[in-house]
């Protein structure tokens, strides 16, 4: 999981960066990809340390769903896009780049914290009656 969120915090980064200098560095806000990218890339340094690794990838999934919900309004406008009648139609692709990204990783780290519950379950031995 911490190695996915590497990549993701890269192409959410790269993401950003490519949409500011698509908008001929006009607008800041194409920046936000970016800095998503950042904080996931945070916290998957300080996933790496093995007993802070389950809060930060909470950390970064929490941040993926704040996303998530960030540019859930631009990704409605694909409809938009595809008509030609879209009023920023960088920012609808880049936020629909960022919304596609962080929907696969929030699901991948949903499976990921599921799948290591019902492992230490299985580890857990039950506490028969004697």
């Amino acid at each position: 999981m911490t190695v996915l969120a590497f990549a993701v915090g890269g192409i959410l980064t790269a993401t950003g960066v490519i949409a500011y200098f698509a908008s001929d560095a006009s607008s800041m806000t194409a920046l936000i990809p970016a800095a998503l990218g950042v904080l996931i890339l945070i916290a998957a340094f300080v996933a790496r340390a093995p007993k802070a690794r389950r809060h930060a990838l909470h950390a970064a999934l929490a941040i993926a769903l704040l996303g998530i919900a960030g540019t859930a309004m631009n990704v409605m406008k694909l409809g938009e896009l595809f008509a030609g009648t879209a009023e920023r139609p960088n920012a609808v692709i880049a936020s629909t780049v960022t919304f596609v990204v962080l929907l696969v990783f929030l699901a991948a780290g949903i499976a990921s914290f599921v799948r290591a519950r019902r492992y230490r379950a299985a580890q857990t031995p039950t506490n028969a009656p004697a």
